[in-house]
């Protein structure tokens, strides 16, 4: 036979036959040894990374549906799309791919908990339709250079940051005692220390100093305001002291001027340390006019 038409059938020795089926079955062999090893590789790896009977994603747990089928590679599973998982997921480690965001969606509340060997619960972090809590023995905020923020924990709160803004119209509220070294308003605003029931108390050890370099002080109250030094004394240091609305005292008849009135006055103390003020003379008029203090 010289040549051969189409449609017609060609038949090969057999010694070349079997060897085809030997070459074929050969290579099939040898591939799945490759893979075999491979797999067996790659799970020890991941075995010895997690622990002695969880391997780093258990195959046989990953139910999911829609679309983003995991494909294995060296590194581990690997999902295109969003994958929804109706199982337990155990994992080393979950990452996005460089440059993309990683999202984790629930209908419910999404819980991170760190167990111990012994399955007790150490640290949780649980957000929901209803907020955000966290569960552990410190919280620690710190900023991008390691500076710490805000931390908490059962002793203390710890505020870390340069000022601490409160911007609630009520301000801030405090149920105990306040100890600060320092207290100031914002520039160009108004300090107000405030107790609308209550009585407002500030004490030191060593004192107290109210400055305003560039205003007023002002001290009102409704009954008395008082001044007491115990081993010290007070001093009014001005160049000009008013004294408003005392009391003035009235002479006797006897002893009163029948002149025009004076507009000058003297000041007069009572023995129990009420000031009033009397009309001047020639010589003190307090001991005639000391009917305020009757």
């Amino acid at each position: 036979m010289t040549g051969w038409e189409y449609g017609s059938t060609i038949r090969a020795p057999q010694w070349l036959v079997s060897r085809a089926h030997w070459e074929a079955k050969r290579a099939t062999t040898a591939w799945n040894k490759e893979k075999g090893s491979r797999r067996n590789t790659t799970q020890s790896r991941m075995t010895q990374e997690q622990c002695t009977h969880r391997n780093n994603v258990q195959s046989h747990e990953l139910h999911h549906r829609r679309h983003g089928q995991p494909q294995n590679n060296r590194e581990g599973p690997e999902t295109g799309g969003d994958s929804e998982f109706l199982q337990p997921l155990y994992a080393k480690e979950i990452q996005s791919k460089p440059g993309r965001p990683l999202f984790l969606q629930s209908s419910r509340n999404v819980s991170v908990n760190i167990v111990n060997s012994n399955n007790q619960l150490l640290t949780q972090l649980v957000t929901g339709s209803s907020g955000f809590k966290a569960r552990g023995k410190m919280f620690e905020v710190k900023s991008t250079s390691g500076k710490l923020l805000f931390s908490a924990d059962e002793q203390e709160v710890v505020v870390g940051a340069e000022r601490l803004r409160v911007m609630g119209a009520e301000g801030a509220v405090f149920s105990k005692s306040v100890e600060t070294p320092h207290v100031r308003a914002e520039p160009f605003k108004e300090l107000r220390l405030e107790s609308p029931t209550r009585s407002l108390q500030m004490e030191a050890p060593k004192g107290i100093q109210i400055l305003a370099e560039a205003g007023d002080i002002q001290a009102i109250c409704r009954n008395e305001l008082r001044l007491e030094s115990k081993d010290g004394e007070i001093s009014l240091d001005a160049r000009r002291i008013r004294l408003m609305r005392l009391p003035e005292g009235k002479a006797s008849t006897s002893s009163s001027s029948s002149g025009t009135r004076q507009t000058v006055y003297e000041v007069c103390v009572c023995p129990n340390g009420r000031l009033f003020l009397s009309q001047a003379g020639t010589e003190s008029t307090c001991q005639i006019s000391n009917s305020v203090c009757l």
